[in-house]
């Protein structure tokens, strides 16, 4: 097969995704087609390494996360996350009940090996799924290097219309307490997380605080890159020197160096996206992620079903029991608090999508749907840059080091 035939071929399966995705109203998750064409693909005609072929390697695929997880970090905006304060907690309490419920699950019936590789690909996406993935393959699990990925791949289907019920509830709550005229609309936390994702489509180019002297048509796509990797190279050099000392994973040093050299001025918010570089980066780790499916049988499939689907409810009620005690504890409602922890499945842009599917599918009133907006638009994006964009990252890079090898 010819390098273009294959990209061709991979990148039809990404398209078609989409377009499942968006005819469905992402019911139907595009990494579920993604992921059952790709299967087709091997199990017929593909060649094994048909990703490979079309130019997605092991070392272009390490380059994007470094890229990709510097990029997340300067998303964090500090002052953001102190106006939303109980949603973080709530979060941060739905992926202690995934933690918990899920640890104590495999210590039971499975072993200590599935719940280390499990948990963070649950609490995370597409980065903490591949970590886990590539340290259970180094470790030779290769049932369980495929089984991070098939977690990935079918959490959203408990995660999507779990989610869209408990905030069609909630929007009838609110919606019944305003037009009786019982509802204060006094949360603005909503307008901090609108901005962040505004920005990512912003035209605006000025330069960040530290070159702020230099005239901003330098600010290039390469300026942009060459910062980017900076700041990466910094966190794998931090990693190298403490490794005779202590593990500290590269990627949750990306992450942590991404939220500094933000605030400092270094990067811009979102610059792998304003670098034009953002959709060719995630396409990357996607394909790396579907080329962990090549070592997957039907018989290895029906050996992971039991454990995927068993894991996923256990995850999803530990979930529900935790956050709905938080909430109820600060004040939220069972149907908020347990949507805002069921970002951890998901993550953006899912949680974008779904919570304003649900306000369009409650009202056409402008007045009410800014109500709904205000209310649960900001928690729900918090809630999934929380668990997806921080906690799981860090999660994966400190659980990879605990993986226990096959042994000889």
């Amino acid at each position: 097969m010819s390098q273009m035939l294959a990209l061709l071929l991979i990148l039809l399966i990404l398209y078609i995704g989409d377009v499942v995705s968006a005819r469905t109203k992402a019911w139907i998750p595009s990494v579920f087609v993604c992921a059952v064409l790709f299967l087709i693909g091997y199990w017929t005609f593909f060649p094994k390494d048909i990703v490979s072929l079309a130019g997605i390697t092991t070392p272009v695929a390490v380059m994007m996360m470094y890229l990709l997880i510097t990029n997340m970090g300067t998303l964090l905006s500090l002052k953001e996350l102190a106006r939303q304060w109980k949603t973080i907690v709530i979060s941060l309490a739905g992926i202690a009940g995934i933690t918990g419920a899920v640890f104590v699950t495999c210590m039971i019936l499975f072993d200590e090996n599935t719940a280390i590789i499990t948990i963070p690909p649950l609490v995370g996406g597409i980065v903490s799924a591949i970590i886990m993935s590539k340290g259970a393959a180094d470790a030779g699990l290769v049932d369980l290097s495929v089984f991070a990925i098939l977690i990935y791949v079918m959490q959203g289907f408990a995660g999507y219309p779990l989610t869209a019920i408990m905030l069609q509830r909630e929007g009838k709550r609110v919606l019944t307490k305003f037009r009786a005229g019982e509802w204060k609309d006094a949360e603005l936390e909503a307008e901090a997380a609108l901005d962040k994702s505004e920005a990512t489509t912003s035209a605006e180019e000025k330069m960040p605080k530290i070159f702020s002297r230099i005239p901003s048509h330098y600010n290039t796509s390469y300026f942009k890159f060459v910062r980017l990797a900076l700041v990466g190279y910094l966190a794998y050099l931090v990693s190298s020197i403490a490794a005779p000392h202590v593990s500290i994973s590269p990627f949750v040093l990306c992450l942590l160096f991404g939220v500094i050299a933000s605030s400092m001025g270094f990067l811009e918010k979102h610059p792998l996206h304003k670098a034009n570089g953002f959709g060719f980066a995630v396409m990357a780790l996607m394909l790396f992620i579907f080329d962990t499916l090549n070592k997957a049988t039907p018989e290895m499939l029906l050996r992971l079903m039991y454990p995927m689907v068993v894991l996923i409810v256990v995850a999803v009620i530990g979930m529900f029991l935790v956050s709905w005690l938080a909430g109820k504890i600060l004040g939220i409602s069972m149907e908020m608090a347990f949507a805002i922890s069921l970002t951890a499945l998901y993550g953006f842009p899912a949680d974008f999508i779904i919570t304003n599917e649900a306000i369009n599918a409650l009202t056409k009133d402008e007045k009410e749907r800014q109500i709904l907006t205000n209310h649960m638009l900001g928690s729900m994006l918090v809630g999934g840059f929380i668990s997806v964009t921080m906690v799981s990252v860090v999660m994966a890079g400190i659980f990879v080091a605990y993986i226990t090898p096959v042994a000889g």
